[in-house]
C-alpha cells in the first residue's frame, strides 16, 4: 500500500465512549485536555512520544510515529459517549478518586460539558452495578438501533468527519460463543428474540460496525470478536480491534515469559493475584465477571511458552489468577506474582515480583493510541481485525486460523512494521550483514 492511498486526517475525529464516566475514561479525557493546554506531557503514549526506526541503524533516523505516518492530532479529537450514570465527566472524575483534584480543576471547565447519553444496560450481564440512566426498548433490536441514531445525531452535531466507538466499560460475565454469534442472519434474529448470549457490548459493537465507524474492545467481554460482527466489518469495510487494555500484571507476564522461553528456563507454577478498589474491582468481585476476566488473563503464558513444544519446560505447570476487591485500595491496584522455575539439571528458582501501580494511569494512554489507531487503519481501507494492534491487548482478538501472538516484543515489531509498510519503507529485519549480503523479500502488504 503507498503513502498516498490514506486518506489525510482531515476534519474532526468523534470519539464515543462505552463507560463515558468510568475511571479510565474520565484519567483519559482529563489527560488529553490537560496536554491540549500545555499542562502535561503524553507519558505512556506510543502515537504521541514514541519513535519508530526508517532504514539501517546507521541511518540514524528515528522520527516520531506521530511525524511518520498521518494520525490525527489530538487537538481535532471531539468526545462524547454512553454511561448509566446521569452526571458530568468532572463529577465522574471526582467518583473515581484517581486524579488530585488540582489536576482536575485544571481541566474542570472541559470535563463538566462533557455529558454522557443514556447507556444499554442489563444488570444481568453486570450483576454488581445498577443502571439508572438507560435506554428503554422492546427489544434488543430496538436498544442497538437507538445506539445507532445515537451515533449518527452525535456526528451530525459535533460536524465530525470521522468516529471511532471505544468500549472503556465494566467486564460483562463470561459468555461462550454459540449459534447466535455465528452469522448476521442468525444474531439479528437473536436480538429481536432477546436472546440471553447477546450482551449489551455485543449492541454497541453491532451498531459501530453498522454506521461504518471502527470499534474497539478494551475489555475481555465477548463483543465484537464473534463471527457475525466481523463478517459484518469486513463487508462494511470497518476495523475491529481488542481485547482487554493491557496495562499491569499481565503486561509483566508478556515480558516474563518470552525471557524465560528464549533462556529455556522451565516454569512449575505461576501464581497471580491482585488487589483493587475501584469500581472495576468491585464489579469483578461477581463469580460471572470474573471468570471473564480469568480466560483473558490465563490465555497468555501458553501461546508464548508454547508447552506442545516444550513439553519437558512448560508440559506441567500450574497457574493461577486471583483478583481480589478491596475498596481502601482505590484505583492504585496491587499485583503479586510469584514464579517458580527450574535450571540447569532441574534446580529450583524463583521469581517474585509486586506490582504497585495506577490501573488508570496505565490504561488511559492506551485509548488514545487505540482510537488514533483504529482511525488511521480506515483511513488505510483496512477492514476486520486488525492483528497488528496486539501491543494493546490481554487477549487480542485474530482470525480464527491464526495462533495469537501475545509475546511483547514480537507485538511491537508487527506493529512498526504494520506502519513501515503502510509508508512504503522497507521493514525491519534486525539482520547484520556480518560480511554476507542478505536479500530479504519485501511482501506487498505486511500481515
Amino acid at each position: 500500500m503507498k503513502p498516498n492511498q490514506i486518506q489525510k486526517p482531515e476534519g474532526k475525529l468523534g470519539v464515543l465512549i462505552v463507560g463515558l464516566n468510568g475511571a479510565v475514561s474520565t484519567t483519559f479525557l482529563a489527560g488529553v485536555h490537560s496536554v491540549r493546554k500545555g499542562l502535561a506531557k503524553p507519558i505512556g503514549s506510543l502515537t504521541q512520544i514514541g519513535t519508530i526506526r526508517i532504514g539501517k541503524r546507521s541511518d540514524n533516523n528515528f522520527p516520531l510515529i506521530k511525524d511518520f505516518v498521518p494520525l490525527a492530532s489530538i487537538n481535532d479529537l471531539v468526545f462524547g459517549g454512553w454511561d448509566i450514570r446521569d452526571e458530568n465527566c468532572y463529577e465522574a472524575a471526582k467518583y473515581a478518586k484517581v486524579l488530585y483534584d488540582s489536576d482536575l480543576n485544571n481541566v474542570a471547565e472541559e470535563l463538566k460539558l462533557l455529558k454522557p447519553m443514556k447507556g444499554v444496560f442489563d444488570k444481568n450481564y453486570v450483576k454488581r452495578l445498577n443502571g439508572n440512566y438507560v435506554k428503554e426498548g422492546n427489544n434488543k433490536y430496538e436498544l442497538m438501533m437507538k445506539l445507532r441514531d445515537d451515533i449518527r445525531k452525535f456526528k451530525e452535531s459535533n460536524s465530525c468527519d470521522r468516529l471511532v466507538v471505544i468500549w472503556s466499560a465494566s467486564t460483562e460475565t463470561y459468555i461462550p460463543l454459540s449459534e447466535v454469534h455465528q452469522s448476521k442472519d442468525a444474531f439479528i434474529k437473536g436480538m429481536q428474540e432477546n436472546h440471553p448470549d447477546i450482551s449489551p457490548s455485543m449492541l454497541y459493537a453491532y451498531a459501530a460496525v453498522s454506521e461504518g465507524v471502527p470499534y474497539v474492545n478494551g475489555s475481555p467481554n465477548l463483543s465484537s470478536d464473534i463471527p457475525a460482527i466481523v463478517e459484518l466489518a469486513n463487508e462494511m469495510n470497518v476495523p475491529l480491534a481488542g481485547k482487554d487494555f493491557k496495562t499491569g500484571q499481565t503486561l509483566v507476564k508478556t515480558v516474563i515469559a518470552p525471557m524465560l522461553k528464549a533462556r529455556l528456563l522451565g516454569l512449575s507454577g505461576w501464581f497471580s493475584t491482585n488487589i483493587l478498589g475501584n469500581r472495576d474491582g468491585e464489579v469483578l468481585d461477581d463469580p460471572g465477571s470474573f471468570k471473564t476476566k480469568e480466560e483473558s488473563k490465563l490465555s497468555v503464558i501458553d501461546s508464548i511458552l508454547q508447552p506442545s513444544l516444550y513439553p519437558d519446560l512448560y508440559g506441567n505447570y500450574f497457574h493461577k489468577v486471583r483478583i481480589n476487591y478491596y475498596p481502601p485500595r482505590g484505583d492504585n491496584k496491587e499485583g503479586w506474582d510469584n514464579i517458580d522455575i527450574f535450571g540447569w539439571l532441574g534446580y529450583q528458582m524463583q521469581l517474585k515480583i509486586n506490582f504497585l501501580c495506577r490501573d488508570s494511569i496505565l490504561a488511559a494512554p492506551i485509548v488514545l493510541d487505540l482510537v488514533l489507531f483504529a482511525d488511521l487503519a480506515q483511513r488505510s481501507s483496512m477492514k476486520g481485525i486488525q492483528e497488528w494492534m496486539s501491543l494493546f491487548f490481554k487477549s487480542p482478538i485474530h482470525s480464527p486460523n491464526v495462533i495469537p501472538e501475545h509475546d511483547l516484543f514480537i507485538q511491537m515489531m508487527k506493529l512498526k512494521n504494520t506502519l513501515r509498510n503502510l509508508m512504503n519503507e522497507p521493514l525491519i529485519t534486525h539482520l547484520d550483514s556480518n560480511g554476507v549480503q542478505h536479500i530479504v523479500e519485501i511482501p506487498e502488504f505486511y500481515d
